[in-house]
């Protein structure tokens, strides 16, 4: 079965997990600029990422995140927008679509708000793919690897 986790957001990421050969595939997710200079996702190679190309037994799991206190209306508008884009291209491709919350996930692996927490986490459970998450900026690569993880283990 493909597990596919997927971290929303511009840095997130879509990892896709293979649980009978424990085998593991991260896509950072596909962005480019768009004609006024904002960083958008790229639509075309997110169906891309998302195509169940061996047609086999599978799962979306999609963290659910909403607005953060503090952040500005045209920032909530377009994390909003990029997270549309997600669940649309998750319809697209006719992948089984499961959401969990952040903390869910992260109670489950006893993680807490620290990215650098995930990042080890993910090099441990994930020793052949280890160098996807050793820098700092890949803290959304590790996310949306345990995310398919948690959902290997607890959804299926």
């Amino acid at each position: 079965m493909l597990i596919y986790g997927i971290d929303p957001g511009y840095t997130g990421a879509i990892a896709i997990y293979t649980t009978k050969r424990k085998e593991l595939i991260v896509h950072d997710m596909p962005i480019h600029k768009g004609a006024n200079g904002k960083t958008l996702i790229n639509l075309h190679q997110l169906l891309q990422d998302l195509t169940n190309v061996g047609k086999q037994e599978c799962l979306a799991v999609l963290e659910r995140v909403s607005a953060m206190p503090g952040q500005g209306v045209t920032s909530t508008f377009r994390f909003g927008q990029g997270f549309g884009h997600l669940e649309m291209g998750i319809a697209a491709s006719g992948l089984p679509l499961k959401y969990i919350q952040p903390q869910q996930w992260k109670r489950y692996f006893g993680l807490t708000k620290d990215k650098n927490q995930s990042r080890e986490l993910a090099m441990e459970r994930f020793p052949d793919n280890a160098d996807l998450f050793k820098r700092k900026k890949d803290d959304g690569r590790a996310e949306a690897a345990l995310i398919a993880l948690y959902g290997a283990e607890k959804l299926i």
